[in-house]
């Protein structure tokens, strides 16, 4: 028959000698009565040695489970306490620095020149270098400085080196500074 099942062809009985009659004893209203009778009169048919084992066995399946279940119960409490410290968190926006464009940076040194004339100001990429040949200078450069900083709203200006003093060679008054732009995100959810 190609739709119907055959229990028997996918049990492995067909063609054994298994009869499924056999299993009605098992469903019978004796049959509770029945494994009664057996649990009562094992002690009697099994020897002291057995039922050892068997309570033996049936004690460390109590402790295996017990533990797992102990165990479950700390797991539980960690995922709770962290689901907790992680709602308690704030979400907060992210700051990003980003460089600024080498035009933009140049047409400020370019500016600053002008505005300073007793200091050199020379621009690479997104730094700016300020430097002066005598420490008589030191107000002006220290203005020059100042006004790198407030150059740009978004900017964020660091100092990458400086030198003042006579140990500084030819320039006792250089500093180059660079310049990143600073961009503020949304907070991720």
């Amino acid at each position: 028959m190609a739709g119907k099942l055959d229990w028997q062809k996918m049990l492995g009985l067909k063609g054994s000698n298994f009869d499924i009659r056999s299993l009605k004893k098992y469903t019978s209203p004796h049959a509770a009565d029945d494994l009664n009778k057996f649990l009562e009169k094992m002690p009697v048919h099994a020897g002291q040695t057995m039922l050892m084992i068997a309570a033996i066995t049936w004690m460390a399946a109590g402790a295996a489970g017990l533990y797992a279940t102990v165990q479950l119960q700390k797991l539980t409490e960690l995922k709770a306490e962290l689901e907790e410290a992680v709602a308690g968190q704030p979400k907060v926006p992210t700051i990003q620095e980003t460089g600024i464009a080498s035009t933009d940076v140049q047409k400020f040194a370019d500016n600053m020149e002008d505005i300073y004339p007793g200091i050199r100001v020379s621009s690479n990429g997104s730094s700016i270098t300020l430097s002066a040949g005598s420490t008589a200078s030191f107000g002006q450069w220290r203005e020059a400085i100042g006004h790198v900083h407030n150059g740009g709203s978004t900017w964020k200006v660091r100092t990458e080196n400086m030198c003042v003093g006579r140990e500084c060679g030819r320039e006792p008054l250089s500093i180059t500074l660079k310049i990143n732009k600073i961009s503020v995100n949304a907070p991720q959810s």
